[in-house]
């Protein structure tokens, strides 16, 4: 059929539905073809800590070709749980606790299937020496007192003070004053005037556990900077934020999922892999060359390991200086777990406990039996965390044990009785980065100059200080950054 044009065709219903199929077909192809190149392109992950576990979690769940490289014989970084033979036992390196907040580690856990290992039991316990102990709440109303002033000692004019300098902290922390990096947590709360029974009680032990450094050492800013993300993310969800716990060993909550989901997605896990240098050509990333001069392609590197271990790998990095000397100004800060074993129960009354008015040496002390609820069979467990344990570090874990089996004497009435039937001292000498006065700004972005190369881990700039969350989150942005940029590479192609 013809119009009144002649050089005008009308294609016929059969031909159109041709053209119609061939059409589909090309751009089925075209997809498949987009497909399979974003399928080929090489995600390499340095690093099988804790960011480069939920890196290679999250970049394998979108389809991604992902190779990790871990140089140790095991994954977990500084987080794993231990054999304790002597008693047939698995304590862990390092007691850990979590916060209601943590937004990124919660997605990881879901991620690998283990959040449900968490609990957030809303108390814990302050203990003075001789064993009077307080509740420690830290859910609805009955954390205000928390809040107010927790100490058995302090009188209304205490809480009222309490109260204001609270205000004032909060306040501070939303709207930071200028000079807030350059003083201590100690002189931020004195400036507030925070009352000592309220320091003792709640607001010291607390900054050392954000920062794993005493409030005489540790940055204002650093505790200023948590303290506002705590608080915007309790106004987000209306709701305070608690702390918890693990229920069970470190292994099974970090690691153990994250191998089933390599496993299901393909992810390529290489131990004892020393990576020496992240290669980078005409301003993208190449490969990663090893220890023993081999070369790994890759299409797109994360660079997760800790500020300690970072020189080397970023020498092609134009900004490599800036990052090497950010990571040295940062520094390390030790950590100390010991795990006792004692012939009887402390009869303690929650699963956490701070010990108030001590040495200093003690951050928490925590009954693995509720936590767990391990079966004592003769030996009860529980594990104290020294931060900041730059004292301790050098002695001996003969000394360790006495110096700690003598504190907890002066706390627990049940101890002094006590006999002890097994000591795991672990000692962790660059546990973490440190956040000491002078380190505020320090801590790099995830992106780097190169589009393809991010960089991951706790001591990354992050909403948080040196915590679990801290790494989680680093990983996430870095993995949202090379989305980005595969994303923008296939729209430049096509």
């Amino acid at each position: 059929m013809t119009g009144g044009n002649r050089g005008t065709r009308v294609v016929g219903t059969h031909e159109t539905n041709v053209w119609t199929a061939l059409h589909c077909v090309n751009h089925g192809v075209r997809e498949v073809r987009e497909k399979q190149m974003n399928d080929a392109r090489r995600y390499v992950v340095i690093g099988g800590g804790l960011a480069g576990l939920a890196a290679a979690v999250w970049l394998a769940e979108t389809g991604k070709q992902v190779t990790l490289l871990e140089r140790r014989a095991r994954l977990g970084g500084r987080t794993q749980a231990m054999e304790v033979p002597e008693v047939a036992d698995t304590p862990d390196n390092g007691q850990h606790v979590v916060a209601s907040g943590y937004r990124s580690l919660f997605r990881y856990l879901d991620s690998v299937g283990t959040r449900d290992h968490l609990e957030f039991p809303g108390a814990g316990t302050l203990r003075w020496p001789g064993g009077r102990a307080v509740l420690l709440h830290t859910k609805g109303f009955r954390a205000v007192r928390t809040v107010l002033g927790a100490h058995p000692d302090a009188g209304v004019l205490d809480r009222l003070r309490a109260l204001r300098a609270t205000i004032r902290l909060g306040w501070q922390a939303l709207y930071q004053p200028a000079d807030l990096a350059d003083i201590t947590t100690e002189q931020w709360f004195e400036r507030v005037g925070m009352p000592a029974t309220a320091r003792e009680a709640l607001w010291d032990w607390l900054a050392l556990g954000i920062a794993a450094e005493p409030v005489q050492r540790e940055s204002a800013k650093v505790f200023a900077d948590v303290l506002a993300t705590g608080i915007r993310i309790g106004a987000q969800d209306r709701v305070g934020v608690t702390i918890g716990y693990p229920t069970v060993d470190l292994d099974t909550l970090y690691i153990t999922g994250a191998e089933r989901a390599f496993a299901r997605y393909g992810v390529d896990v290489r131990f004892r892999t020393v990576a020496r240098r992240i290669l980078i050509t005409d301003g993208l990333v190449t490969g990663v060359q090893l220890a023993d001069g081999t070369e790994i392609p890759a299409d797109a590197v994360v660079c997760a390991v800790p500020n300690s271990r970072i020189h080397g790998l970023l020498d092609e990095l134009p900004e490599h200086a800036e990052i090497y000397a950010a990571a040295d100004k940062l520094g390390v800060t030790p950590i100390v777990s010991t795990n006792l074993y004692l012939d009887r129960p402390l009869r303690t009354k929650s699963a956490m406990e701070a010990l108030i008015g001590g040495t200093g040496v003690i951050d928490e002390v925590f009954d693995r039996q509720r936590m767990h609820g391990r079966n004592p069979d003769g030996a009860w467990l529980y594990c104290l965390t020294t931060s900041g344990a730059y004292e301790q570090i050098h002695k001996s874990n003969d000394e360790i044990v006495a110096e700690q089996l003598a504190l907890i004497r002066r706390y627990y009435p049940e101890a002094e009785a006590a006999r002890l039937v097994h000591a795991h001292v672990v000692k962790m000498p660059k546990a973490t980065f440190s956040q000491v006065l002078g380190t505020a700004g320090l801590r790099p972005d995830q992106r780097t100059s190169v589009p393809n190369l991010v960089l991951a881990g706790d001591w990354t700039r992050t909403d948080w200080s040196a915590t679990m969350e801290s790494a989680a989150q680093s990983a996430e942005r870095a993995v949202a950054a090379l989305l980005d940029h595969a994303a923008a590479a296939d729209r430049a192609r096509r």
